[in-house]
Protein backbone atom coordinates (compact mmCIF):
# COMPACT_ATOMS: atom_id res chain seq x y z
CA UNK A 1 0.00 0.00 0.00
CA UNK A 2 1.33 3.44 -0.89
CA UNK A 3 2.31 5.72 1.94
CA UNK A 4 1.17 9.25 1.17
CA UNK A 5 2.88 11.89 3.25
CA UNK A 6 1.69 15.48 3.41
CA UNK A 7 4.58 17.92 3.03
CA UNK A 8 4.49 21.48 4.29
CA UNK A 9 7.41 22.53 2.10
CA UNK A 10 10.02 21.40 -0.33
CA UNK A 11 12.53 20.83 2.46
CA UNK A 12 10.30 18.20 4.05
CA UNK A 13 10.08 16.30 0.77
CA UNK A 14 13.84 16.33 0.50
CA UNK A 15 14.45 15.38 4.13
CA UNK A 16 12.55 12.19 3.34
CA UNK A 17 14.78 11.35 0.38
CA UNK A 18 17.67 9.70 2.26
CA UNK A 19 15.39 7.19 4.02
CA UNK A 20 15.56 3.80 2.24
CA UNK A 21 12.27 2.70 3.79
CA UNK A 22 10.48 5.46 1.90
CA UNK A 23 12.32 5.07 -1.40
CA UNK A 24 9.74 2.54 -2.60
CA UNK A 25 6.72 4.52 -1.45
CA UNK A 26 4.72 7.28 -3.03
CA UNK A 27 5.51 10.54 -1.27
CA UNK A 28 3.48 13.70 -1.84
CA UNK A 29 5.47 15.94 -4.13
CA UNK A 30 5.58 19.35 -5.73
CA UNK A 31 1.83 19.80 -6.43
CA UNK A 32 1.17 19.34 -2.70
CA UNK A 33 3.91 21.82 -1.85
CA UNK A 34 3.04 24.63 -4.25
CA UNK A 35 -0.67 24.07 -4.85
CA UNK A 36 -2.15 25.69 -7.95
CA UNK A 37 1.08 27.60 -8.60
CA UNK A 38 2.78 24.36 -9.63
CA UNK A 39 0.50 23.52 -12.56
CA UNK A 40 0.33 27.13 -13.68
CA UNK A 41 4.12 27.41 -13.57
CA UNK A 42 4.53 24.26 -15.65
CA UNK A 43 2.30 25.85 -18.28
CA UNK A 44 4.12 29.17 -18.15
CA UNK A 45 7.67 27.79 -18.45
CA UNK A 46 9.06 26.54 -21.78
CA UNK A 47 9.76 23.14 -20.18
CA UNK A 48 7.56 21.74 -17.36
CA UNK A 49 10.58 19.90 -15.95
CA UNK A 50 12.18 23.25 -15.13
CA UNK A 51 9.78 23.74 -12.23
CA UNK A 52 10.85 20.55 -10.41
CA UNK A 53 14.53 21.32 -11.02
CA UNK A 54 14.27 24.95 -9.93
CA UNK A 55 15.70 26.07 -6.58
CA UNK A 56 13.38 28.33 -4.55
CA UNK A 57 14.96 31.51 -3.20
CA UNK A 58 12.58 31.60 -0.22
CA UNK A 59 10.47 29.04 1.69
CA UNK A 60 7.99 27.29 -0.65
CA UNK A 61 5.05 28.02 1.67
CA UNK A 62 5.82 31.74 1.46
CA UNK A 63 6.01 31.58 -2.33
CA UNK A 64 2.68 29.76 -2.53
CA UNK A 65 1.09 32.32 -0.20
CA UNK A 66 2.38 35.23 -2.26
CA UNK A 67 1.03 33.65 -5.42
CA UNK A 68 -2.40 33.16 -3.85
CA UNK A 69 -2.39 36.81 -2.73
CA UNK A 70 -1.24 38.43 -5.98
CA UNK A 71 -2.41 36.12 -8.76
CA UNK A 72 -5.63 38.08 -9.27
CA UNK A 73 -3.99 41.52 -9.44
CA UNK A 74 -4.28 43.39 -12.74
CA UNK A 75 -1.15 42.94 -14.80
CA UNK A 76 0.13 40.02 -12.73
CA UNK A 77 3.06 38.49 -14.66
CA UNK A 78 3.40 34.83 -13.72
CA UNK A 79 6.68 34.29 -15.59
CA UNK A 80 8.27 37.30 -13.85
CA UNK A 81 6.91 36.05 -10.51
CA UNK A 82 8.56 32.65 -11.05
CA UNK A 83 11.89 34.06 -12.22
CA UNK A 84 12.09 36.35 -9.20
CA UNK A 85 11.50 33.54 -6.72
CA UNK A 86 13.28 30.58 -8.30
CA UNK A 87 16.71 29.87 -9.68
CA UNK A 88 15.75 28.16 -12.93
CA UNK A 89 17.98 25.44 -14.42
CA UNK A 90 20.21 26.14 -17.40
CA UNK A 91 20.74 23.63 -20.25
CA UNK A 92 23.60 21.25 -19.47
CA UNK A 93 26.46 21.90 -21.88
CA UNK A 94 24.48 24.73 -23.44
CA UNK A 95 27.43 27.10 -23.44
CA UNK A 96 29.85 24.75 -25.19
CA UNK A 97 31.08 25.79 -28.64
CA UNK A 98 32.81 23.26 -30.86
CA UNK A 99 36.24 24.18 -32.19
CA UNK A 100 35.95 24.02 -36.02
CA UNK A 101 39.38 22.36 -36.15
CA UNK A 102 38.26 19.43 -34.00
CA UNK A 103 37.01 16.19 -35.48
CA UNK A 104 34.13 14.34 -33.83
CA UNK A 105 36.39 12.29 -31.55
CA UNK A 106 38.06 15.45 -30.22
CA UNK A 107 34.63 17.01 -29.84
CA UNK A 108 33.34 14.09 -27.76
CA UNK A 109 36.41 13.85 -25.54
CA UNK A 110 36.34 17.59 -24.82
CA UNK A 111 32.57 17.72 -24.34
CA UNK A 112 32.83 15.26 -21.43
CA UNK A 113 34.32 18.14 -19.44
CA UNK A 114 31.19 20.23 -20.05
CA UNK A 115 28.87 17.38 -19.12
CA UNK A 116 30.86 16.29 -16.07
CA UNK A 117 29.49 17.18 -12.65
CA UNK A 118 31.48 17.20 -9.41
CA UNK A 119 30.18 16.00 -6.04
CA UNK A 120 28.33 18.72 -4.18
CA UNK A 121 26.87 18.87 -0.67
CA UNK A 122 23.17 18.19 -0.50
CA UNK A 123 20.96 21.27 -0.79
CA UNK A 124 17.65 21.03 1.07
CA UNK A 125 16.11 23.46 -1.43
CA UNK A 126 16.93 21.28 -4.44
CA UNK A 127 15.41 18.12 -5.88
CA UNK A 128 18.92 16.93 -6.81
CA UNK A 129 20.17 13.90 -4.84
CA UNK A 130 23.86 14.30 -3.98
CA UNK A 131 26.38 11.75 -5.29
CA UNK A 132 29.83 11.04 -3.86
CA UNK A 133 31.83 10.91 -7.11
CA UNK A 134 32.01 12.84 -10.42
CA UNK A 135 29.53 11.83 -13.12
CA UNK A 136 28.33 12.66 -16.63
CA UNK A 137 24.89 14.12 -17.36
CA UNK A 138 23.25 13.64 -20.76
CA UNK A 139 22.94 17.32 -21.71
CA UNK A 140 20.21 19.82 -22.56
CA UNK A 141 17.28 19.64 -20.13
CA UNK A 142 18.92 16.70 -18.38
CA UNK A 143 21.25 18.08 -15.73
CA UNK A 144 21.25 14.94 -13.56
CA UNK A 145 22.57 11.43 -13.99
CA UNK A 146 20.28 8.83 -15.64
CA UNK A 147 20.51 5.14 -14.97
CA UNK A 148 20.52 3.34 -18.31
CA UNK A 149 21.93 6.32 -20.21
CA UNK A 150 25.07 6.02 -18.15
CA UNK A 151 26.03 2.55 -19.40
CA UNK A 152 26.21 3.81 -22.98
CA UNK A 153 28.01 6.97 -21.90
CA UNK A 154 30.56 4.71 -20.17
CA UNK A 155 31.32 2.94 -23.46
CA UNK A 156 32.72 6.19 -24.83
CA UNK A 157 34.51 7.04 -21.59
CA UNK A 158 36.26 3.66 -21.70
CA UNK A 159 37.34 4.32 -25.28
CA UNK A 160 38.58 7.78 -24.31
CA UNK A 161 40.65 6.43 -21.42
CA UNK A 162 38.44 7.92 -18.68
CA UNK A 163 38.41 4.79 -16.53
CA UNK A 164 38.51 6.96 -13.43
CA UNK A 165 35.17 8.47 -14.36
CA UNK A 166 33.67 5.06 -15.22
CA UNK A 167 34.71 3.72 -11.82
CA UNK A 168 33.32 6.79 -10.06
CA UNK A 169 29.99 6.48 -11.85
CA UNK A 170 29.67 2.79 -10.95
CA UNK A 171 30.45 3.74 -7.35
CA UNK A 172 27.71 6.39 -7.53
CA UNK A 173 25.17 3.78 -8.58
CA UNK A 174 26.39 1.48 -5.83
CA UNK A 175 25.89 4.34 -3.36
CA UNK A 176 22.34 4.91 -4.62
CA UNK A 177 21.56 1.21 -4.17
CA UNK A 178 22.98 1.34 -0.64
CA UNK A 179 20.92 4.43 0.16
CA UNK A 180 17.59 3.61 -1.47
CA UNK A 181 17.63 -0.12 -2.18
CA UNK A 182 17.61 0.47 -5.94
CA UNK A 183 18.93 2.81 -8.61
CA UNK A 184 16.36 5.57 -9.17
CA UNK A 185 15.44 6.67 -12.68
CA UNK A 186 17.78 9.64 -12.05
CA UNK A 187 19.30 11.40 -9.06
CA UNK A 188 16.26 13.54 -8.36
CA UNK A 189 13.77 13.18 -5.50
CA UNK A 190 10.86 12.90 -7.93
CA UNK A 191 12.44 9.81 -9.52
CA UNK A 192 12.68 7.75 -6.33
CA UNK A 193 9.56 5.64 -6.89
CA UNK A 194 10.91 3.97 -10.02
CA UNK A 195 14.11 2.72 -11.59
CA UNK A 196 15.16 2.31 -15.24
CA UNK A 197 16.42 -0.66 -17.31
CA UNK A 198 18.83 -2.35 -14.87
CA UNK A 199 22.26 -1.93 -16.44
CA UNK A 200 24.22 -2.01 -13.17
CA UNK A 201 25.47 -5.55 -13.82
CA UNK A 202 26.77 -4.68 -17.34
CA UNK A 203 28.42 -1.60 -15.82
CA UNK A 204 30.21 -3.76 -13.25
CA UNK A 205 31.35 -6.02 -16.08
CA UNK A 206 32.92 -3.04 -17.82
CA UNK A 207 35.07 -2.61 -14.73
CA UNK A 208 35.77 -6.34 -14.49
CA UNK A 209 37.01 -6.34 -18.10
CA UNK A 210 39.76 -3.95 -16.99
CA UNK A 211 40.25 -4.76 -13.31
CA UNK A 212 39.63 -8.50 -13.27
CA UNK A 213 36.94 -10.71 -11.70
CA UNK A 214 37.46 -9.28 -8.22
CA UNK A 215 35.45 -6.28 -9.41
CA UNK A 216 32.42 -8.60 -9.46
CA UNK A 217 33.01 -9.57 -5.85
CA UNK A 218 33.51 -5.94 -4.81
CA UNK A 219 30.01 -4.99 -5.93
CA UNK A 220 28.31 -8.20 -4.78
CA UNK A 221 26.26 -6.48 -2.01
CA UNK A 222 24.82 -3.96 -4.48
CA UNK A 223 24.16 -6.62 -7.11
CA UNK A 224 22.22 -8.57 -4.47
CA UNK A 225 20.14 -5.54 -3.48
CA UNK A 226 19.43 -4.63 -7.11
CA UNK A 227 18.19 -8.17 -7.69
CA UNK A 228 16.06 -8.08 -4.54
CA UNK A 229 14.42 -4.85 -5.76
CA UNK A 230 13.43 -6.31 -9.12
CA UNK A 231 12.32 -9.65 -7.63
CA UNK A 232 10.46 -8.34 -4.56
CA UNK A 233 7.40 -10.53 -3.87
CA UNK A 234 8.41 -13.34 -6.24
CA UNK A 235 8.65 -16.05 -3.57
CA UNK A 236 4.98 -15.76 -2.53
CA UNK A 237 3.51 -15.20 -6.00
CA UNK A 238 0.81 -17.61 -7.17
CA UNK A 239 0.45 -18.67 -10.83
CA UNK A 240 -1.39 -16.04 -12.86
CA UNK A 241 -0.61 -13.28 -10.34
CA UNK A 242 1.66 -10.24 -10.22
CA UNK A 243 3.30 -8.08 -7.59
CA UNK A 244 5.14 -4.88 -8.36
CA UNK A 245 7.83 -5.85 -10.91
CA UNK A 246 7.30 -9.64 -10.99
CA UNK A 247 4.75 -11.73 -12.84
CA UNK A 248 4.16 -15.47 -12.54
CA UNK A 249 2.48 -16.90 -15.62
CA UNK A 250 -0.22 -19.53 -15.30
CA UNK A 251 2.31 -22.28 -15.98
CA UNK A 252 4.51 -21.06 -13.12
CA UNK A 253 7.08 -19.21 -15.26
CA UNK A 254 8.52 -16.22 -13.41
CA UNK A 255 9.31 -13.06 -15.39
CA UNK A 256 9.52 -9.30 -14.88
CA UNK A 257 7.65 -6.19 -15.95
CA UNK A 258 8.10 -2.44 -15.51
CA UNK A 259 6.29 -0.74 -12.63
CA UNK A 260 6.23 2.38 -10.47
CA UNK A 261 5.31 2.59 -6.83
CA UNK A 262 3.17 5.69 -7.40
CA UNK A 263 -0.17 6.04 -9.18
CA UNK A 264 -0.15 9.84 -9.42
CA UNK A 265 0.96 12.21 -12.20
CA UNK A 266 4.73 12.42 -12.63
CA UNK A 267 5.88 15.67 -11.04
CA UNK A 268 8.14 16.52 -13.99
CA UNK A 269 5.27 15.98 -16.48
CA UNK A 270 2.30 16.74 -14.25
CA UNK A 271 0.21 18.80 -16.65
CA UNK A 272 0.72 16.34 -19.52
CA UNK A 273 -0.18 13.33 -17.39
CA UNK A 274 -3.35 14.97 -16.10
CA UNK A 275 -4.40 15.69 -19.69
CA UNK A 276 -3.63 12.11 -20.75
CA UNK A 277 -5.70 10.64 -17.92
CA UNK A 278 -8.58 13.01 -18.74
CA UNK A 279 -8.71 11.55 -22.26
CA UNK A 280 -9.17 8.02 -20.91
CA UNK A 281 -12.27 6.24 -19.64
CA UNK A 282 -10.14 4.28 -17.15
CA UNK A 283 -9.51 5.41 -13.57
CA UNK A 284 -6.91 8.16 -13.58
CA UNK A 285 -4.69 6.27 -11.11
CA UNK A 286 -4.46 3.36 -13.53
CA UNK A 287 -3.32 5.64 -16.35
CA UNK A 288 -0.77 7.36 -14.10
CA UNK A 289 0.69 4.02 -12.98
CA UNK A 290 1.16 2.93 -16.56
CA UNK A 291 2.68 6.26 -17.61
CA UNK A 292 5.16 5.97 -14.77
CA UNK A 293 5.96 2.35 -15.65
CA UNK A 294 6.54 3.46 -19.23
CA UNK A 295 9.01 6.02 -17.90
CA UNK A 296 10.79 3.27 -15.95
CA UNK A 297 11.21 1.35 -19.23
CA UNK A 298 13.24 4.21 -20.73
CA UNK A 299 10.93 4.06 -23.78
CA UNK A 300 8.79 7.02 -22.76
CA UNK A 301 6.81 6.70 -24.82
CA UNK A 302 6.22 4.13 -27.57
CA UNK A 303 3.40 2.43 -29.43
CA UNK A 304 4.63 -0.84 -27.90
CA UNK A 305 2.94 0.20 -24.64
CA UNK A 306 -0.31 1.45 -26.21
CA UNK A 307 -3.39 -0.76 -26.53
CA UNK A 308 -4.47 0.93 -29.75
CA UNK A 309 -0.90 1.57 -30.94
CA UNK A 310 -1.32 5.33 -31.25
CA UNK A 311 -3.10 6.99 -28.30
CA UNK A 312 -1.14 7.62 -25.11
CA UNK A 313 -4.22 7.37 -22.90
CA UNK A 314 -4.47 3.66 -23.84
CA UNK A 315 -1.09 2.93 -22.24
CA UNK A 316 -0.86 -0.51 -20.62
CA UNK A 317 2.80 -0.95 -19.68
CA UNK A 318 2.15 -3.08 -16.59
CA UNK A 319 0.19 -5.61 -18.64
CA UNK A 320 3.27 -6.44 -20.70
CA UNK A 321 6.28 -8.66 -20.04
CA UNK A 322 9.10 -7.19 -22.17
CA UNK A 323 12.12 -8.99 -23.69
CA UNK A 324 14.52 -6.13 -22.96
CA UNK A 325 13.87 -6.06 -19.21
CA UNK A 326 13.97 -9.83 -18.87
CA UNK A 327 17.23 -10.02 -20.81
CA UNK A 328 18.70 -7.48 -18.38
CA UNK A 329 17.47 -9.42 -15.34
CA UNK A 330 19.02 -12.54 -16.89
CA UNK A 331 22.31 -10.62 -17.18
CA UNK A 332 21.96 -9.62 -13.53
CA UNK A 333 21.37 -13.24 -12.49
CA UNK A 334 24.36 -14.39 -14.53
CA UNK A 335 26.61 -11.68 -13.09
CA UNK A 336 25.44 -12.46 -9.57
CA UNK A 337 26.27 -16.13 -10.11
CA UNK A 338 29.80 -15.25 -11.20
CA UNK A 339 30.21 -12.79 -8.33
CA UNK A 340 29.19 -15.47 -5.83
CA UNK A 341 31.63 -17.92 -7.38
CA UNK A 342 34.50 -15.42 -7.26
CA UNK A 343 33.59 -14.83 -3.61
CA UNK A 344 33.77 -18.55 -2.83
CA UNK A 345 30.01 -18.99 -2.40
CA UNK A 346 29.49 -21.81 -4.88
CA UNK A 347 26.09 -22.87 -3.55
CA UNK A 348 24.59 -19.43 -4.16
CA UNK A 349 26.38 -19.29 -7.51
CA UNK A 350 24.59 -22.48 -8.57
CA UNK A 351 21.20 -21.15 -7.45
CA UNK A 352 21.56 -17.98 -9.53
CA UNK A 353 22.91 -19.89 -12.50
CA UNK A 354 19.83 -22.12 -12.39
CA UNK A 355 17.55 -19.08 -12.25
CA UNK A 356 19.35 -17.47 -15.17
CA UNK A 357 19.08 -20.65 -17.23
CA UNK A 358 15.36 -20.93 -16.48
CA UNK A 359 14.81 -17.31 -17.48
CA UNK A 360 16.69 -17.83 -20.75
CA UNK A 361 14.46 -20.79 -21.57
CA UNK A 362 11.38 -18.68 -20.79
CA UNK A 363 12.55 -15.80 -22.97
CA UNK A 364 13.17 -18.15 -25.90
CA UNK A 365 9.80 -19.83 -25.35
CA UNK A 366 7.20 -17.23 -24.33
CA UNK A 367 8.68 -13.97 -25.61
CA UNK A 368 9.44 -15.35 -29.05
CA UNK A 369 6.91 -14.72 -31.86
CA UNK A 370 7.51 -17.34 -34.53
CA UNK A 371 5.27 -15.65 -37.10
CA UNK A 372 7.02 -12.32 -36.57
CA UNK A 373 10.53 -13.74 -36.33
CA UNK A 374 11.29 -11.57 -33.30
CA UNK A 375 11.26 -11.38 -29.53
CA UNK A 376 8.40 -9.15 -28.48
CA UNK A 377 6.23 -8.09 -25.56
CA UNK A 378 3.91 -10.60 -23.92
CA UNK A 379 0.41 -9.69 -22.78
CA UNK A 380 0.84 -11.86 -19.72
CA UNK A 381 -2.82 -12.12 -18.69
CA UNK A 382 -3.81 -13.19 -22.20
CA UNK A 383 -0.75 -15.42 -22.77
CA UNK A 384 -0.04 -13.94 -26.20
CA UNK A 385 2.54 -11.66 -27.74
CA UNK A 386 1.59 -8.28 -29.13
CA UNK A 387 2.86 -9.17 -32.62
CA UNK A 388 4.59 -5.79 -32.89
CA UNK A 389 8.22 -5.73 -34.08
CA UNK A 390 10.39 -3.38 -32.04
CA UNK A 391 14.12 -2.96 -31.60
CA UNK A 392 13.77 -4.52 -28.13
CA UNK A 393 14.14 -7.79 -30.04
CA UNK A 394 17.94 -7.32 -30.08
CA UNK A 395 18.39 -7.66 -26.31
CA UNK A 396 18.36 -11.49 -26.28
CA UNK A 397 21.09 -11.35 -28.94
CA UNK A 398 23.22 -8.83 -27.08
CA UNK A 399 23.13 -10.94 -23.92
CA UNK A 400 23.55 -14.28 -25.69
CA UNK A 401 20.11 -15.68 -24.80
CA UNK A 402 18.68 -16.36 -28.30
CA UNK A 403 19.39 -19.64 -30.04
CA UNK A 404 21.07 -19.60 -33.44
CA UNK A 405 17.87 -20.00 -35.44
CA UNK A 406 16.14 -17.21 -33.54
CA UNK A 407 19.09 -14.87 -34.04
CA UNK A 408 19.04 -15.51 -37.80
CA UNK A 409 15.31 -14.78 -37.91
CA UNK A 410 15.79 -11.58 -35.92
CA UNK A 411 18.44 -10.43 -38.40
CA UNK A 412 16.00 -11.00 -41.26
CA UNK A 413 13.22 -9.13 -39.46
CA UNK A 414 15.50 -6.20 -38.71
CA UNK A 415 16.56 -5.95 -42.33
CA UNK A 416 13.06 -6.27 -43.72
CA UNK A 417 11.09 -4.24 -41.17
CA UNK A 418 13.31 -1.79 -39.28
CA UNK A 419 16.38 -0.97 -41.40
CA UNK A 420 16.44 2.46 -43.03
CA UNK A 421 18.90 4.74 -44.75
CA UNK A 422 20.57 5.88 -41.51
CA UNK A 423 20.16 2.90 -39.20
CA UNK A 424 17.49 0.94 -37.39
CA UNK A 425 14.13 2.48 -36.48
CA UNK A 426 12.78 1.78 -33.02
CA UNK A 427 9.43 0.42 -34.25
CA UNK A 428 7.47 0.25 -37.50
CA UNK A 429 4.75 2.60 -36.17
CA UNK A 430 4.57 6.37 -36.70
CA UNK A 431 2.61 7.37 -33.62
CA UNK A 432 4.21 10.73 -32.89
CA UNK A 433 5.84 9.27 -29.76
CA UNK A 434 9.61 9.59 -29.63
CA UNK A 435 10.34 5.87 -29.19
CA UNK A 436 8.67 5.04 -32.50
CA UNK A 437 9.48 5.31 -36.18
CA UNK A 438 11.18 7.20 -37.75
CA UNK A 439 13.46 7.76 -34.75
CA UNK A 440 16.63 5.82 -34.11
CA UNK A 441 18.44 5.88 -30.77
CA UNK A 442 22.15 5.30 -30.09
CA UNK A 443 21.75 2.69 -27.31
CA UNK A 444 19.57 0.46 -29.45
CA UNK A 445 21.94 0.73 -32.43
CA UNK A 446 24.79 -0.42 -30.16
CA UNK A 447 22.80 -3.34 -28.77
CA UNK A 448 21.73 -4.38 -32.27
CA UNK A 449 25.21 -4.11 -33.80
CA UNK A 450 26.95 -6.00 -31.02
CA UNK A 451 24.16 -8.56 -30.81
CA UNK A 452 24.36 -9.26 -34.54
CA UNK A 453 28.14 -9.58 -34.28
CA UNK A 454 27.76 -12.07 -31.44
CA UNK A 455 25.73 -14.40 -33.66
CA UNK A 456 27.96 -14.14 -36.72
CA UNK A 457 25.89 -11.55 -38.63
CA UNK A 458 29.00 -9.42 -39.11
CA UNK A 459 28.25 -7.98 -42.55
CA UNK A 460 24.81 -6.83 -41.46
CA UNK A 461 26.21 -5.43 -38.19
CA UNK A 462 28.80 -3.46 -40.14
CA UNK A 463 26.12 -2.14 -42.48
CA UNK A 464 24.03 -0.84 -39.58
CA UNK A 465 27.12 0.66 -37.94
CA UNK A 466 28.19 2.46 -41.11
CA UNK A 467 24.73 3.90 -41.70
CA UNK A 468 24.44 5.15 -38.12
CA UNK A 469 27.96 6.56 -37.87
CA UNK A 470 27.67 8.44 -41.14
CA UNK A 471 24.35 10.00 -40.12
CA UNK A 472 25.86 11.17 -36.83
CA UNK A 473 28.84 12.62 -38.68
CA UNK A 474 26.67 14.30 -41.29
CA UNK A 475 24.71 16.14 -38.57
CA UNK A 476 27.96 16.97 -36.78
CA UNK A 477 29.50 18.47 -39.93
CA UNK A 478 26.36 20.49 -40.66
CA UNK A 479 25.49 21.62 -37.12
CA UNK A 480 28.69 21.01 -35.09
CA UNK A 481 26.81 19.05 -32.46
CA UNK A 482 25.49 15.61 -31.60
CA UNK A 483 21.87 15.12 -30.57
CA UNK A 484 19.70 12.82 -28.51
CA UNK A 485 18.14 10.85 -31.37
CA UNK A 486 18.03 10.83 -35.19
CA UNK A 487 15.44 10.33 -37.90
CA UNK A 488 16.84 7.21 -39.59
CA UNK A 489 14.78 7.76 -42.74
CA UNK A 490 16.62 11.02 -43.41
CA UNK A 491 13.35 12.87 -43.95
CA UNK A 492 13.81 15.43 -41.16
CA UNK A 493 15.28 16.03 -37.72
CA UNK A 494 14.09 13.60 -35.07
CA UNK A 495 11.12 14.69 -32.97
CA UNK A 496 8.01 13.54 -31.15
CA UNK A 497 7.31 13.04 -27.49
CA UNK A 498 7.02 15.49 -24.62
CA UNK A 499 9.93 17.86 -25.30
CA UNK A 500 12.09 19.25 -28.15
CA UNK A 501 15.16 17.46 -29.51
CA UNK A 502 18.04 17.77 -27.03
CA UNK A 503 21.68 18.57 -27.76
CA UNK A 504 24.60 17.05 -25.92
CA UNK A 505 24.28 14.17 -25.78
CA UNK A 506 25.67 11.60 -23.37
CA UNK A 507 24.72 8.26 -24.84
CA UNK A 508 25.00 9.43 -28.45
CA UNK A 509 28.55 10.56 -27.71
CA UNK A 510 29.44 7.34 -25.92
CA UNK A 511 28.08 4.99 -28.56
CA UNK A 512 29.55 6.95 -31.46
CA UNK A 513 32.97 7.06 -29.77
CA UNK A 514 32.88 3.28 -29.26
CA UNK A 515 31.55 2.49 -32.75
CA UNK A 516 34.21 4.58 -34.48
CA UNK A 517 36.84 2.50 -32.64
CA UNK A 518 35.20 -0.68 -33.98
CA UNK A 519 34.49 0.65 -37.48
CA UNK A 520 37.08 3.38 -38.18
CA UNK A 521 36.51 3.20 -41.93
CA UNK A 522 32.95 4.47 -41.42
CA UNK A 523 34.33 7.76 -40.07
CA UNK A 524 36.35 8.44 -43.23
CA UNK A 525 34.69 10.74 -45.74
CA UNK A 526 33.80 8.75 -48.88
Amino acid sequence: MSLRLAASGLAMLLWLAPLPALAQQCVAGFPAIYGDLFAQAQRALPDPKAMVDAIPRQPPAAIAAEYAQWRGDPGFDLRAFIEARFELPQPAGGGYRTDPDHDVVDHIDRLWRELERQPQPGDARSSLLPLPHPYIVPGGRYGEIYYWDSYFTMLGLVEGGRHDLVRGMVDNFAALIDRYGHVPNGNRTYYLSRSQPPFFAPMVRLLADREGPQALARYLPQLEREYAFWMAGADMLAPGASHRRVVRLRDGTLLNRYWDDCDTPRDESHIMDVATAAASTRPAAEVYRNLRAGAESGWDFSSRWLADGRSLHTIRTVELVPPDLNSLVHALETTLSEAYRVSGRSERADVLRTRADARAVAIRRVLWDEDLGAFTDLLWREARTTGQPTLATVYPLYFGIADGAQAARVATTLRERLLHRHGLATTTVRSGEQWDSPNGWAPLQWLAIRGLERYGEREFAAEVAHRWIRRNLQVFRDQRKLVEKYDVTGEAAAGGGEYPLQDGFGWTNGVLRALIALYPDAAVDP
